[in-house]
């Protein structure tokens, strides 16, 4: 009615106040859902500050959500609370008490067996890196265990792990570590039957060392630079078949985590920046694969170090 005249003889003022048309546009309605992209980023990165990022949709998007009518509740579906708990952060669903501290940036070239005219002959055997960078690295061998929710682990952590894998052992699961490869783990070679090669002739190791390269080549695309011999056990006729199947250094552990635990082969019982570490496998049908790798990383945690890629530092 606002605008138009009443008759001379009857002079009626109407004061009419629309909802949401008159005085100060309100906050928008926190009732909106912040949408299924912007809740899986919630639930792989944990709760973030501040309200959602992400594109909004519904009566609650721009700037004007609280102008106009009131937005209409879908049918069927009732809004959350507005004190609705946050996704549980990732480092949380595994176990642990805070999430892991980032390695120090670095690349493959910055590395001690950067190549180069002192490159030698053959290649060095490691088990610690020398290195002020307080990371340890952390190798698994064979290629037995398969738990998908490993790769999830990987994933959700960011965890940098190399695997050392045995044709033989791994068999039809080479599936699984591509899915592995996929959210950054390495991939490297531990032979192709698991066979202990010190004393054995030279035909024999390189068969074992070179057939393995090929087998990684022929289903990943790589030829691994990296060698854990099986058992540890190796010999100067070791080293000699390994240089010549490409490979640049090879890899034994300082500590390794077990069923009962983490054991060290020499030195203090703890863990030093650079110690390679090894998660054994479980025959025993004890911890999981998962529960392991958790223990370890408090352990980790507790010493004030976090994880490096093996890759990045060899």
């Amino acid at each position: 009615m606002r605008g138009r005249t009443a008759p001379l003889t009857s002079v009626v003022v109407l004061a009419v106040t629309l909802t949401g048309c008159a005085g100060p546009a309100g906050p928008a309605d926190p009732a909106g859902h912040p949408g299924r992209a912007a809740t899986e980023r919630a639930r792989s990165t944990g709760p973030t500050a501040g309200p959602a990022t992400g594109p909004v949709t519904g009566p609650t998007a721009g700037p004007d959500a609280g102008r106009g009518a009131r937005p209409r509740a879908s049918a069927g579906r009732a809004a959350p609370p507005h004190d609705a708990p946050a996704a549980e952060p990732p480092y949380r669903r595994w176990g642990l008490d805070a999430p892991l501290a980032p390695a120090p940036a670095r690349t493959p070239a910055a590395g001690p067996l950067a190549g180069g005219p002192a490159r030698p002959a053959l290649p060095p055997v490691v088990d610690r890196i020398p290195t002020r960078d307080k990371v340890v690295f952390l190798t698994y061998d064979d290629g037995a265990e398969r738990d998908p929710r490993f790769v999830t682990m990987v994933r959700e952590l960011r965890l940098p792990v190399s695997m050392f894998l045995t044709d033989s052992v791994v068999g039809p699961g080479y599936a699984h570590f591509a899915r592995l490869r996929s959210v950054g783990a390495g991939l490297q070679n531990h032979t192709l039957d698991h066979a202990a090669l010190r004393g054995l002739p030279y035909a024999g190791q390189r068969a074992e060392i070179c057939g393995q390269q090929n087998k990684l080549k022929a289903r990943f695309g790589l030829r691994p630079r990296l060698f854990r011999p099986p058992y540890g056990a190796y010999d100067a006729v070791t080293l000699r078949a390994a240089a010549d199947c490409g490979i640049a250094a090879v890899v034994l552990w300082r500590a390794a985590m077990g069923p009962a635990g983490l054991t060290y082969t020499h030195g203090s019982h703890r863990l030093r920046p650079g110690d390679v570490v090894a998660v054994d496998p479980d025959e025993t049908g004890g911890p999981s694969l998962r529960e392991r790798t958790t223990r370890l990383l408090r352990r980790i945690q507790e010493q004030g170090l976090t994880v490096g890629r093996l890759e990045d530092y060899l």
